[in-house]
């Protein structure tokens, strides 16, 4: 078998698996995922002090059957909304287990945040008076969100684009300004946080971005006395979706972060502090994938092939131009001597998952498995054009197939109408 075709499942598993649950659906590996979640903290075990914590972003992959295998792992939630917070709390996480970063704030999504005791990280500093105005005081520990415009750039393909043109985030002389409003506010613990990439490969990307914190903390801290508890790296490590390829070396990563630690914290006799990241792509990205089943063909000026999934179950190569790889199960050993569009029914043409993509010959009914659809494959969806989001299926350590979430139906689509008068309007009802 083609190594780029390699899958966690048997195409006889798949097989069996539909006839419960049609397609189209995700499916995810517990196995992989906990494995996955495990090295990440290993890497980073060298953090003194308050140590390595990685909140995993609830964007990624928002299902708390997931979420809650990554908690028992040892991380917390990244939430930027009310529901992503309600995601949370449902899994049991609460206090400094939830970091919330967000933007353009809501009164009501930093009364949550507050109430449950998360570490609330402001992305503007107007932010300050809206928030004490909100909360009629203030949390214990606040974090700040740095942009550092032009003296960072970041790689081609990065969807954040680079942070001069990023909405998010303090330029540094703001920064100074809001720890010494904190400072004077009788705020005493503090974080420094960046989100400056989105599926980065470069490993010196992150090297960078510590260096860069790590060398703010020593600045503000030596000008206005204050003690940072934690840098927040962000997330952004990203996950080898073409096969050519190469996943990022996190041992690398890590031991080159430690040589900054050693320098900026270490050797300026700073307290240690705590190293955190937000990562959500990278701890479940791969260990996802979008079965659809081949139900059309149509040859006119290319060769198409039609599934029933659509954009809706995948939102990434329509938006992004993404590349996805795509294994037709049974045939993995097949030459790959077919070029395809490989397109949903959305009235879009955008609506592919591919295009001018070589793969073996397919039939109607072939079963496709679109790679790498574990982050920002169901999380991304929509009912556009009136389609459905699928089902998620968790494929256990002991083998075990869960659902851990139900295919949308009819009855949920018209359940938030209340339009009296149709043959529908029992479903607004129930």
């Amino acid at each position: 078998m083609n190594k780029d075709d390699d899958v966690f499942f048997t195409k006889e598993q798949i097989e069996k698996i539909i006839k419960k649950y049609p397609t189209p659906f995700h499916i995810y590996s517990e196995k992989l995922i906990r494995e996955n979640a495990k090295k990440l903290n290993k890497y980073f075990s060298w953090v003194r002090g308050r140590g390595f914590k990685n909140f995993f972003a609830v964007k990624a992959c928002p299902n708390p059957f997931i979420m809650e295998i990554v908690k028992e792992e040892g991380m917390g939630a990244d939430c930027s909304s009310l529901p992503e917070l309600m995601l949370a709390e449902a899994i049991g996480l609460k206090g400094e287990n939830i970091m919330f970063t967000s933007n353009n704030t809501p009164e009501i999504e930093y009364k949550k945040a507050f109430e449950l005791g998360a570490i609330i990280n402001l992305d503007d500093i107007t932010h300050i008076s809206f928030l004490e105005k909100t909360l009629r005081k203030l949390p214990k520990i606040i974090c700040f969100r740095y942009n550092p415009g032009p003296l960072r750039k970041t790689s081609k393909g990065n969807v954040i684009g680079n942070p001069e043109e990023a909405k998010y985030g303090l330029t540094k002389e703001q920064l100074f300004d809001a720890y010494r409003i904190m400072k004077n506010k009788g705020i005493k613990r503090f974080g420094l946080h960046t989100m400056i990439a989105s599926n980065e490969l470069r490993e010196e990307a992150f090297v960078e971005t510590a260096k860069m914190l790590l060398n703010l903390v020593v600045d503000i801290t030596k000008k206005l006395g204050i003690t940072f508890e934690f840098i927040n790296l962000g997330g952004g490590i990203g996950i080898p979706y073409k096969p050519e390829q190469k996943e990022v070396d996190l041992n690398n990563i890590s031991e080159e972060i430690k040589k900054i630690y050693e320098e900026k914290i270490t050797k300026n006799n700073l307290p240690d502090i705590a190293i955190l990241m937000e990562n959500g792509r990278m701890v479940t990205g791969p260990f996802g994938y979008l079965i659809t089943k081949v139900i059309h063909e149509k040859h006119i000026y290319k060769d198409y092939v039609g599934v029933d999934a659509c954009m809706a179950n995948l939102m990434r190569p329509g938006m992004y131009g993404a590349y996805h790889h795509i294994t037709v199960l049974g045939k993995e050993n097949k030459p790959r001597t077919h070029k395809y569009d490989v397109v949903g029914s959305l009235c879009e043409n955008n609506d592919k998952f591919a295009i001018d993509r070589m793969l073996p010959k397919i039939e109607i009914g072939d079963l496709l498995a679109i790679h790498n659809s574990g982050a920002h494959g169901y999380a991304m969806g929509f009912n556009y054009n009136g389609k459905l989001r699928s089902a998620e299926l968790l494929l256990k350590e002991n083998g075990e197939v869960k659902l851990i979430r139900k295919a949308e139906t009819p009855k949920d689509y018209f359940k938030t109408f209340n339009f009296p008068g149709s043959k529908y309007s029992f479903l607004a009802k129930n």
